[in-house]
């Protein structure tokens, strides 16, 4: 039965509802010759060939991750998606699949969710993902969740392997989203770039793998912070980190927003997040490959510090 334009949640039914958006995301049976049974039964069942699988999971509430004036829902499915496929790409993976959980209020649009699962298949189409399943619940907050799947054919990176000598390197945009996130805090739309960055993240999806095959000794992906992520390299592998501000170029954009906001450009770049960035550390500068940008360094000791000394600024994102 083909629901009106306007209908709501409530309208559709929890099974009318789940049909549109199966519908709308695709059979992956059909897209992807991993899955052997996709969205429709109790579990999907995957195919892994050879290597390792990595999971991740990420949760999104509306009025902490996004809200729906700043964004359209399928900008919060690109941004949904891309967070989680990044999450593979961090460990020198290949995101394969992804399940999705919704939680909504009975009177949000059926259009809304429906654009949602658009942009999180068109997020997953650029890379050859696919989504195999999920779940759908009434709650009072909208919230989304999200599981993606992937393998690694060689051994996964982690963050704790970094050692005093090596080099820190950074490879995506980084700071462009805490540009937008700032401006749109403060009811303007522009710049428009800085905007679209927050609402629209490009992770360096290839990145990932490349530097896993080129000897990365530890990777991450800075969803909260570049001084927070360097942060987790350097608790996980018990070492020091220093990062040099010397080694980034400021993009206009970021100048703009520093000036109207007076801000220094460069706290967006070193506290913000949700540009889906990689930060690696290799074993030496001739190691480190093409894209990526060697930013700082390894040392004994622990911590994190900014050009050889303490940094007072904001270093990321904290749930609580």
């Amino acid at each position: 039965m083909a629901l009106a334009a306007d209908a709501t949640l409530g309208d559709a039914g929890e099974f009318g509802l789940i049909a549109e958006l199966i519908a709308q995301l695709g059979d992956a049976t059909e897209a992807d010759e991993h899955v052997l049974v996709g969205p429709g039964d109790d579990a999907a069942v995957l195919r892994v060939k050879r290597g390792h699988v990595v999971v991740s999971t990420d949760l999104m509430v509306e009025g902490r991750h996004f809200r729906r004036d700043w964004a359209s829902a399928a900008d919060v499915g690109h941004r949904a998606a891309a967070q989680n496929l990044s999450d593979v790409n961090a460990m020198g993976g290949v995101a394969r699949h992804l399940t999705l959980g919704l939680a909504a209020p009975a009177d949000l649009p059926v259009a809304w969710a429906l654009d949602f699962a658009r942009g999180v298949a068109e997020e997953c189409a650029g890379i050859g993902a696919t989504v195999v399943g999920g779940d759908l619940t009434r709650a009072d907050q909208l919230t989304i969740a999200v599981t993606v799947l992937g393998e690694c054919a060689q051994a996964p990176v982690l963050r704790s392997g970094a050692r005093p000598g090596d080099v820190l390197a950074l490879t995506g945009r980084q700071g462009w989203a805490a540009g937008g996130l700032a401006v749109l805090g403060r009811g303007f739309r522009s710049p428009r770039v800085l905007v679209e960055a927050y609402r629209r993240p490009e992770p360096p999806y290839a990145a990932g793998r490349v530097a896993a095959e080129a000897g990365a000794t530890s990777l991450i992906d800075i969803s909260d912070g570049l001084l927070a992520e360097a942060g987790h390299i350097a608790d996980a592998s018990g070492v020091a980190i220093d990062v040099r501000t010397g080694a980034f170029a400021i993009p206009e954009p970021l100048q703009a927003v520093g000036a109207a906001l007076g801000a220094d450009p460069m706290q967006f770049i070193l506290g913000g997040g949700d540009d889906h960035s990689l930060l690696a550390t290799f074993p030496d500068v001739a190691s480190v490959p093409a894209g990526w940008q060697v930013i700082g360094e390894v040392l004994e000791g622990e911590g994190v510090t900014v050009d050889g000394g303490a940094y007072d600024g904001p270093t990321g994102w904290v749930h609580f």
